[in-house]
């Protein structure tokens, strides 16, 4: 059967609990939650739902792909700020003060980032809270990879005083909880905004999946420890893949979050892209050129490591046999 439209209440009630004691703010689950089809819906509705012809939404780069095209489609303006390597791919309030205008509607967010694996300290969050503060800017969040953070606590923007009426918090089931197929994100944001999402919403999907739906309030209230061993072995990997980057002398920074490394091949004189597609042909390994999430991305290329250690240890032995042939 079809749940309610919002989402089956069980579960809107378990994301109420969950988000309570993971992110510290409370949610109405009556009228603050709506169950979307994984976060790329929320993305894409709460934009719909909040910008007019024109409006200005920054968002930076590289990021996750639809970021760009969801603004677009919105009807948005997509005004970017690039992050860099030097800084560990943060954001920080400095760079936002160059991009924001009298038309700047919103700002969108994915820390930690698909594909850098950057994070956000503290100080980070309070100050880009206060710039949207300042600015009168709604924020979007899109904190999927919250618990897949490994050297520092994650901090949610919805637990800064003054920031939840001014934010859409979105979360989903793919990442932490390895439920990609279930199809199962959230979007917690103040009751009028989610009224206007959840008619869009309704219109386009009707419910999310119901079946997706149970499993997810079965994971949430109950998948603690899974997560925590899964957050474990993605450290364990994390740095296995450092450290062979190292070995094979190719520039690659720590990723603080997510399951993606970012290593640098600019100098190895061939282009991402190029540099993917030789090495998929003659060595059978799948990796992403950078400049897919953003002309920033140029040079670099997104590692996932959501695979096997014994996966993980043989791409990088091809890898590495690329790397000394590209030298040669």
């Amino acid at each position: 059967h079809y749940t309610s439209n919002r989402g089956d209440p069980g579960l809107r009630q378990a994301i109420a609990r969950y988000v309570a004691r993971q992110f510290g703010e409370e949610y109405d689950w009556k009228t603050e939650i709506l169950v979307t089809v994984g976060v790329s819906e929320a993305i894409d509705i709460a934009l719909r739902t909040i910008i007019n012809p024109g409006d200005e939404v920054i968002y930076h780069e590289p990021c996750f792909v639809s970021y760009r095209p969801s603004i677009i489609l919105a009807g948005g303006v997509p005004v970017c700020v690039e992050t860099r390597r030097e800084d560990d791919f943060r954001l920080t309030r400095p760079m936002l003060g160059k991009a924001v205008t009298p038309k700047t509607r919103a700002l969108m967010l994915n820390f930690p980032c698909n594909p850098t694996g950057a994070v956000l300290a503290r100080k980070d969050v309070e100050e880009i809270s206060n710039f949207c503060i300042q600015h009168d800017l709604l924020l979007l969040t899109d904190e999927i990879y919250a618990e897949l953070t490994y050297d520092s606590q994650h901090i949610s923007f919805v637990s800064i005083p003054g920031m939840k009426e001014r934010t859409i918090f979105m979360h989903g089931m793919s990442k932490a909880w390895a439920m990609t197929g279930f199809r199962i994100g959230y979007a917690c944001a103040p009751a009028d905004i989610s009224e206007n999402m959840m008619k869009l919403h309704q219109y386009a999907i009707m419910s999310a999946p119901t079946t997706g739906q149970k499993a997810a309030a079965e994971a949430l209230e109950r998948g603690d420890a899974a997560v925590a061993a899964m957050r474990a072995e993605y450290n364990r990997r994390r740095n296995y893949l450092i450290a062979a980057f190292n070995e094979m002398g190719v520039q690659c920074h720590t990723p603080a979050g997510a399951f993606y490394a970012f290593p640098y091949i600019g100098d190895l004189g061939i282009s991402a892209e190029d540099f993917a597609m030789r090495f998929l042909e003659e060595k059978g390994v799948a990796v992403v050129p950078g400049d897919a999430f953003g002309k920033s991305g140029a040079g670099f290329l997104r590692c996932a490591y959501a695979t096997s250690m014994d996966n993980i240890r043989e791409a990088m032995r091809r890898m590495a046999e690329f790397v000394a042939q590209l030298r040669a």
